[in-house]
């Protein structure tokens, strides 16, 4: 990310592509400085930017052609890796079932689909997450709810979200930011308080886990997204888990024309089906998933340590009861008046400088353009009327995430994968702007 642009929101996906750089050597035998070590600004060395993502092998080659050969491309035509990797990612995930889909989109789709989510419901979704999540309750015509968020762990509030519920709720929709576990303790008591299904949106979170259990079967199910800045990435595709027997052939039928399996139907599906070209990169990167998860575990744990060393940079906390976290993201606050009232934007600018490059995250969703202009669609006010479209605005209000938003600082995955050295000179680079910060304030 260079100067001119590191001032303007970036994509989580644009940025974990940005940032990756063009080597496939992991150096993972970085020096080993004891966490409690104070960072030195003079061994802060500009670095290799983060390594090239996708990491790709001769297993990865070697498993695209077999699929090109075979001429068996998608599961219809009698392929076989689909169902191979449902069944990898399942016993993976320690769930009963598992269904592949085109993209962590269409998983959302399919499991709201499968529950017959549609117009007149409303689905309690974060303000902090990804378009994606919002676009597939609208895509049912329902109406997307918005909860606060914690600001000390980026997660969905459950408070906001018992808050936000109506006699119209249909479901809660939490989203595991960044890779790290929502308070799944609490949502899964007050939804079962209201008979009501809870789906995970777990896109950015495979191998994160729930009191040692891994996400996505809390509820009634979870979504998964292997879209190209993802851990797991076939560049795109998706995966819905589930230990329910009836939801997992509900979800079955709708994702494919014509089902087949014994399930109710409401006169809705569609077709999102994984390719055999997908599953077999999926299979084949699964095989150095755990590895690349240990190696962002141990470097998070220890830029985590360093980090709070230093006044006004503060983790992301993972929220109590969770037990890993994928680290698709690493979050953290930035407070300016520690930095002499350094702007964030201009905090970005000066480690960008350095070698280091983090993004400012998402904006605020809750009050853009693209969600207010629901309140104007045709189709939203014969439904719901205007009146109460208007007072939908008014509820979607989300104060703590809206000062979340102007404080958050992302690293991406892919820097995790890196060395304990390169955790020590980002700590190191940060120090050293927090001491120059008043010169940076007043240029």
């Amino acid at each position: 990310m260079s100067d001119s642009d590191s001032t303007r929101p970036v994509s989580r996906r644009t940025f974990i592509s940005k940032t990756a750089g063009a080597s496939l050597v992991l150096g993972l035998a970085g020096r080993t400085h004891a966490a409690t070590a104070a960072p030195t600004p003079s061994a802060a060395p500009i670095s290799p930017a983060a390594p090239a993502w996708p990491l790709v092998n001769a297993t990865d080659e070697t498993a695209l052609i077999e699929v090109l050969r075979s001429g068996r491309w998608g599961r219809t035509a009698g392929g076989k890796r689909v169902a191979t990797f449902e069944a990898d990612f399942a016993r993976r995930m320690k769930a009963r079932h598992c269904i592949a889909t085109s993209s962590g989109t269409t998983a959302l789709l399919t499991a709201l689909g499968a529950l017959n989510i549609g117009p007149g419901d409303e689905v309690i979704m974060p303000a902090y997450t990804f378009v994606a999540t919002f676009n597939s309750i609208t895509a049912s015509f329902a109406l997307p709810v918005f909860a606060d968020t914690e600001a000390a762990t980026f997660q969905v509030d459950p408070k906001s979200v018992a808050a936000a519920l109506t006699p119209a709720t249909r479901l809660f929709l939490p989203v595991h930011i960044g890779g790290s576990p929502a308070d799944l303790d609490t949502l899964a008591t007050l939804a079962r308080s209201r008979s009501l299904p809870l789906i995970e949106d777990a896109c950015q979170a495979p191998l994160a886990e729930w009191r040692g259990q891994p996400v996505g079967t809390q509820g009634l199910g979870g979504c998964f997204s292997f879209q190209a800045s993802k851990n797991l990435t076939a560049g795109e595709g998706g995966a819905i888990l589930t230990n329910d027997d009836t939801f997992a052939d509900l979800c079955y039928n709708y994702h494919t024309p014509g089902g087949g399996r014994p399930a109710p139907s409401f006169g809705r599906g569609a077709n999102y089906r994984l390719t055999e070209f997908q599953a077999a990169l999926l299979v084949s990167q699964m095989a150095r998933l755990e590895s690349q998860a240990q190696t962002r575990d141990a470097n998070a744990a220890h830029l985590s340590a360093l980090l709070r060393q230093i006044p006004g940079i503060t983790p992301a906390a993972l929220t109590p009861g969770s037990t890993r976290s994928a680290w698709h993201l690493y979050m953290f606050r930035y407070e300016a008046k520690a930095f002499s009232g350094l702007l964030r934007a201009k905090f970005i600018q000066a480690l960008a400088k350095q070698g280091v490059a983090v993004s400012s995250g998402y904006t605020r969703l809750n009050t853009s353009a693209h969600v207010l202009a629901l309140a104007e669609n045709p189709h939203y006010q014969r439904i719901y009327g205007k009146s109460a479209l208007k007072t939908w605005i008014e509820r979607n209000a989300c104060p703590v995430n809206d000062r979340l938003v102007e404080e958050a600082l992302w690293l991406p995955q892919t820097k995790l994968l890196t060395d304990r050295a390169e955790m020590e000179r980002i700590a190191s680079v940060i120090a050293d702007v927090q001491k120059r910060s008043g010169d940076l304030a007043r240029a």
